[in-house]
């Protein structure tokens, strides 16, 4: 496993910027999640963390138990690994952000500040050009790096947190999907409409262009899911006749 932390190894976590060598951990493995280096069959063991790392076990287990608590990881009897969300976990998910996204979409046209609005534009360039080339991979890190950036402007950082929380189970589990190019389109069009919205500082246009994405992609993600399923069906079938 590679290390979680950059630098040379902290010292114990008694030390003075424990609390920091905890959140550095925890923040890296929260973005690896986001990036999909983490997968489903991977397990993530803390004394191997902590031994490649160059730190003690207490900061990972503490790191890893905060993910925990947030939903992105589970315990299990060899580690810690990615949550199994079925269809009704994705259905509330959806929900929670259908909520509250609109409102913060529409703070954050208010809030964005000139430099936040330059990595936006960079981030819907780099997502048309990662769908353009079929690189999905590169357009869930555009798409990610958009979100982050408008959530990062809001004030109430609860509400941030909140966002946060959700829009990353959401995308871990999205992140297969984003092959498909009438997902990619949803994604593309979202953007570019919020972009627009954002940079004029029109805060209704931004409330119902996010709802108007969220509807979309709780849409595409369900056929998507929809077409996966039919897919393995017709699979197993054409499997059960050759024999």
């Amino acid at each position: 496993m590679t290390s979680v932390t950059d630098g040379p190894p902290a010292g114990p976590e008694s030390a003075p910027g424990s609390g920091n060598l905890r959140h550095r951990i925890y923040e890296d493995l929260r973005n690896k999640l986001r990036r999909g280096e983490i997968s489903a069959e991977d397990r993530l063991v803390d004394v191997e963390i902590a031994r490649s790392a160059g730190v003690s076990r207490m900061p990972v287990r503490e790191a890893l138990l905060q993910l925990i608590i947030e939903g992105h990881l589970v315990g299990t009897t060899r580690g810690f690994a990615l949550p199994t969300l079925d269809e009704s976990d994705i259905v509330d998910i959806f929900e929670v952000r259908k909520l509250i996204e609109p409102r913060a979409a529409a703070n954050a046209a208010r809030d964005l500040d000139d430099a936040g609005l330059e990595i936006l534009r960079r981030a819907e360039a780099d997502a048309r050009q990662a769908a353009s080339a079929g690189d999905a991979e590169a357009l869930g890190l555009a798409n990610t790096l958009f979100r982050q950036t408008w959530i990062a402007a809001l004030r109430n950082r609860r509400l941030a947190d909140t966002i946060l929380r959700f829009a990353d189970q959401a995308q871990i589990v999205r992140r297969g999907t984003l092959a498909d190019p009438k997902t990619q389109k949803v994604v593309i069009d979202g953007l570019a409409l919020l972009l627009d919205a954002f940079v004029r500082r029109d805060s209704l246009a931004a409330h119902d262009r996010m709802a108007a994405f969220m509807y979309e992609a709780e849409k595409s993600y369900f056929r998507d899911t929809a077409n996966d399923a039919e897919k393995r069906q017709s699979d197993t079938e054409e499997r059960r006749q050759r024999r």
